[in-house]
């Protein structure tokens, strides 16, 4: 692996972390803007009232923007596994890349060498369990689809970084839809909350389900991100929640993860 320096770019958007809360969660984005200049010009302007911790270019260029003891403004309104003010819990890295609207190109292999760099040295200073290193979509479902279905996790989880499974294949399998109502869907919406992810478990598969359904593929079932929870993402879903619970068998009772779907 390639050996990446660090410049500095200090942005004066952010304060300080709620409670002196240490990061223990890492936080992915992607830029969504023409330039990793441009990128950094908003970030470091007091208007826009954002930030992030790091920033990574397309050439695989890494820039620290506010120092990790400080809470940068890069998450907004989100949640998971219950807390609301992710900025004060997580360290966030912003990757950059022109997002859907200009083409959404691939993330260069250098600039995920990047990454997976900037990812252990993180590591190297803070305890960040696999389950907590998550896509800006993860916890703001409804308003963000960052890094999007393009992003490699299976390459950062084989390089020690996150938590992957492999997706079940998808198949004709109609799958649950919006509007549809059972028990199965509350068993699914109560393994999508054991996860993390800030779902309401009601039995009824409606708007807010379908966009946590779809951040989950994004993330982990890339193949076909359509918010519909088909026996491909639901068994991929039972999978990590297997594989969690044989990492961390206090965090995940049995009957949490067994019989869901």
């Amino acid at each position: 692996m390639a050996t990446f320096e660090i410049e500095r770019c200090m942005s004066s958007n952010f304060d300080e972390r709620a409670d002196a809360q240490k990061p223990d969660l890492l936080l992915l984005h992607y830029t969504n803007m023409a330039t990793a200049a441009a990128a950094i010009e908003r970030l470091c302007d007091p208007d826009s009232r954002v930030s992030c911790h790091y920033l990574i270019a397309e050439d695989g260029e890494i820039t620290q923007m506010v120092e990790e003891e400080h809470r940068a403004w890069h998450a907004g309104k989100s949640l998971w596994a219950g807390c609301e003010d992710i900025n004060s819990c997580s360290i966030g890295i912003e990757i950059a890349n022109v997002g859907p609207d200009h083409g959404y190109p691939p993330f260069p292999d250098i600039q995920m060498e990047a990454v997976e760099a900037l990812c252990h040295d993180i590591f190297s200073r803070h305890r960040i369990a696999p389950e907590r290193v998550l896509a800006h979509s993860d916890v703001a479902p409804e308003r963000k689809q960052d890094p999007g279905e393009k992003f490699n996790w299976e390459r950062l989880f084989r390089a020690g970084i996150g938590l992957w499974v492999e997706p079940e294949p998808i198949d004709d399998c109609e799958g649950f839809k919006q509007g549809d109502t059972s028990k199965h869907i509350l068993n699914l919406q109560s393994a999508l909350s054991t996860y993390g992810y800030g779902v309401k478990i009601t039995g009824t598969y409606d708007e807010q389900t379908k966009n946590v359904v779809a951040a989950f593929q994004r993330h982990f079932r890339q193949g076909r991100v359509d918010g519909i929870a088909d026996f491909s993402t639901s068994q991929t879903l039972f999978n990590l929640l297997q594989l969690l619970e044989k990492n961390n068998p206090a965090q995940i009772t049995p009957n949490e993860t067994a019989g869901t779907f």
